[in-house]
């Protein structure tokens, strides 16, 4: 069985606030935890009305504190946004708490608008190029202090947290594969270079301390329901936030629209299709059927599914349906394979 993990983005509904997305996020681990989820990560994203993830590693902490075994981490922390070195000593600080159960995915972009990112980092003058290295000095602080050694992450050094490459463009699969790294791509948002960054990923892969063979997670949106009608319905809270992103007028995740798709211009169709087209949406059997058939075609090691879902108990339920098609009870790849 391929493992199936969730990527949580807390998403706030209309309505509602960041407080009561915040507990969801905790139950929804619970669950996770419960009904067999290999994983759960949460996504740094600022200035949004309508993500309550910003600051990723206090939200890791208070789910953490709340579950004993599902595996968290960060899906991901955007590395230009911080030093490394802080970044270190968070994620040091949440692997003393829970030890073995943390995962530090990293990404180069800024997760936000550049008004948002200059506010962020108060100048832009760091070089994205720069990704590479921030990288590596960040692995560094993991690693055991040697004699001599004038910055020390504490807590961090000598923890060996795992660390991911996330990408959404053939950069991270370059990277990933350089470093001897784990890969997530972000094809739950952006599949275009999906099937050639995977190509190039496990084509160039050099074996690493940390990794002995490449290790490829896929996002894919799922939305469970028990009718393919009900589970369409659902998806279309995620379809018009995308929508109101993409065309300038974010917010909180909208209620469900019967019959949305059929309001939209050919633009906003394109918009949709092209961004979101890998997602499974249906009934058990149906989401059965889609799943399984993504993972034949892209061969990923484990999916990390995601569903923005504007009902918290529909969210649950999607889950669990999907839990009740495709989990068994599995062993989770060990500690040192991902370290």
């Amino acid at each position: 069985m391929t493992p199936l993990s969730v990527l949580d983005l807390s998403p706030i509904a209309a309505g509602s606030n960041a407080a009561q997305s915040l507990r969801n996020s905790l139950d929804l681990a619970q669950n996770a935890e419960r009904l067999g989820y290999n994983r759960l990560w949460l996504a740094e994203h600022h200035n949004m009305r309508g993500i309550a993830s910003a600051a990723t590693a206090v939200v890791i902490a208070h789910v953490a504190a709340g579950t004993s075994k599902i595996r968290l981490g960060a899906g991901g922390i955007m590395l230009p946004n911080h030093s490394p070195l802080m970044v270190a000593e968070a994620f040091g600080t949440l692997a003393c708490l829970h030890p073995g159960r943390i995962d530090l995915g990293v990404g180069r972009a800024p997760g936000t608008d550049q008004i948002t990112a200059k506010a962020l980092r108060r100048n832009l003058d760091q070089d994205i190029n720069g990704f590479p290295q921030d990288v590596v000095e960040l692995m560094g602080y993991f690693r055991d202090a040697e004699p001599g050694q004038r910055v020390i992450a504490v807590p961090g050094a000598g923890l060996k947290v795992p660390v991911w490459i996330l990408g959404s463009s053939l950069f991270g699969a370059q990277l990933a594969a350089a470093l001897g790294l784990p890969y997530a791509f972000a094809s739950h948002f952006a599949p275009a270079e999906m099937e050639r960054a995977i190509e190039i990923y496990r084509a160039r892969f050099e074996p690493s301390e940390h990794l002995d063979k490449p290790y490829v997670m896929l996002g894919l949106n799922v939305f469970a329901a028990k009718t393919d009608d009900e589970a369409k319905l659902l998806q279309s809270s995620q379809q018009q936030a995308f929508v109101n992103l993409r065309t300038g007028k974010p917010g909180p995740l909208p209620a469900p629209a019967k019959g949305y798709e059929d309001t939209l211009d050919l633009h906003a169709k394109a918009i949709l299709r092209q961004a979101l087209s890998c997602s499974v949406v249906g009934s058990a059997a149906t989401v059965k059927a889609g799943v399984e058939d993504f993972i034949q075609r892209t061969g990923a090691d484990e999916i990390m599914v995601t569903g923005q879902i504007f009902d918290h108990k529909a969210r649950i339920r999607s889950y669990e349906i999907l839990a009740e098609t495709m989990i068994q009870p599995v062993q989770s790849e060990p500690l040192s394979r991902l370290a």
